[in-house]
């Protein structure tokens, strides 16, 4: 059933609204303050808000404002008795469906609030199209053209037809949910849920709920019973991200569910049964969180049967390029800009710096860049300037010998003025395909004339 919040203080009005919109068949909730309604939207959001713009403790803009940040899809249709149109600009910016006049409503707001229930119906459709794209891409969609990535997508590849559980290790932005879901795509739960919970961003006291579900009356504002993530992921996977960060009285119940898939929900006595695929994620080392008693290590012991450690963006330098180039027609095609040319300065500053947030620090820099573009050809006067700053203090040239790219580049360099620059005799002294030359030579801007 489609569900509405209704927040207004004044309780005639808010009686009266919540009783025409169950008459129109809308399952609707009630709130009399900002607060009151952010605490019941933040434990089982609604799908669309309906909010007087003068309240107690807030005001219903700003409100608008804190509810879209965390909860993007709910559309919240602003009512006010004072019609201000400084008030109606500010409320379309924090993202309102729309701002009515209180008294010009009774003929608009079941007709706007149905256009509101189409829209999100459409981005929820949208949002599931484009997942279940990158989904099938599976692994044919992850860019690893370093040895080392290689030899993760062999190991992922291996572990993915199996129901063994997996433990991705890395640093923070490395790709571990893109092949979370590549192994779910390669198995044979493909047909069932992936399930991504970010362990980090649920609050400590709402995380048992989220995972196992409560029954109605369970605690405050818990007004129906609601399945858990785990049960919404039977007979699929379940990807844990961020698993160090689950609380340690958590944790026993997650060992539980791998032990024996059975859980019982928050408020409830009744066992509950799954059958489930997990797969975990962490950017910690979780022998130093069981020495320090952050985690358990029974719980380690039976997360961790396969482990693959995605190595950082700086350990892998030949998927740079190939990465950015993917994100610039991405973002291209997504922000409707056209780039007709990638300046070498651009590659090379992108070359040279250390991308501590990995790729996802990549793909925010892409982004950006192809913002602030104004001539359609991406240069390193599109970067940010601490970026080209970090970037130029070591020319490519002059890298030390001891990072593995450069002791490469330095290798292969040496292989072909040795061969006068004949890439064939190169290749065969090198012992590597000629195409795979060719590519070192085009990311390592290697002079061969």
């Amino acid at each position: 059933m489609q569900r509405i919040l209704v927040i207004d203080d004044e309780q005639k009005i808010n009686h009266l609204l919540t009783r025409l919109l169950s008459r129109e068949g809308y399952e609707v909730q009630q709130a009399f303050t900002g607060q009151q309604a952010l605490k019941m939207i933040e434990i089982d959001p609604p799908e669309v808000v309906l909010c007087d713009v003068r309240l107690p403790d807030i005001s219903g803009v700003e409100l608008c404002r804190l509810i879209k940040e965390k909860h993007s899809l709910v559309e919240v249709i602003l009512l006010t008795a004072y019609g201000n149109i400084q008030d109606g600009v500010q409320a379309m910016k924090n993202g309102a469906f729309d701002y009515l006049l209180k008294g010009d409503d009774n003929d608009k707001i079941i007709p706007l609030i149905q256009r509101a229930f189409e829209k999100i119906a459409m981005a929820m459709r949208l949002s599931r199209l484009e997942a279940q794209i990158e989904v099938e891409k599976g692994f044919d969609g992850i860019i690893a053209h370093a040895p080392a990535m290689q030899q993760c997508l062999e190991y992922a590849r291996k572990v993915a037809p199996t129901d063994t559980a997996v433990l991705l290790q890395g640093e923070t932005g490395t790709g571990k949910e893109i092949f979370a879901r590549a192994i779910h795509q390669a198995s044979l739960r493909n047909k069932r849920n992936f399930i991504a919970v970010n362990c980090a961003a649920i609050p400590r006291e709402l995380i048992e709920s989220e995972l196992f579900g409560h029954t109605a009356g369970a605690f405050t504002g818990a007004i129906k019973t609601k399945k858990g993530l785990i049960e919404e992921a039977d007979q699929g996977t379940l990807f844990l991200d961020e698993i160090g960060e689950m609380p340690i009285e958590m944790q026993a119940k997650l060992l539980r569910v791998l032990e024996t898939g059975e859980y019982v929900r928050l408020g409830d006595h009744r066992i509950e049964r799954v059958n489930v695929r997990i797969i975990s994620a962490t950017h910690r080392n979780l022998q130093e969180e069981i020495a320090k008693g952050r985690f358990r290590e029974d719980l380690y012991y039976r997360i961790s049967t396969f482990q693959i450690h995605l190595p950082p963006l700086r350990e892998r330098k030949e998927d740079i390029i190939p990465l950015a180039e993917y994100f610039i027609s991405y973002f291209s095609k997504k922000l409707n800009r056209h780039i007709t040319q990638v300046d070498q300065s651009f590659r090379d500053c992108l070359l040279k710096y250390h991308w501590k947030g990995n790729i996802r620090e990549l793909k925010n820099i892409i982004e950006r860049s192809i913002i602030i573009d104004v001539d359609h050809v991406l240069s390193k006067d599109d970067l940010p300037p601490d970026l080209v700053h970090q970037a130029e203090q070591i020319p490519l040239s002059q890298l030390s010998a001891f990072d593995l790219a450069s002791a490469e580049k330095i290798h292969i360099q040496k292989v072909l003025n040795y061969t006068r620059g004949n890439k064939t005799e190169a290749a065969r002294l090198l012992n590597i395909a000629l195409t795979t030359l060719y590519r070192k030579i085009e990311l390592y801007h290697i002079e061969t004339d």
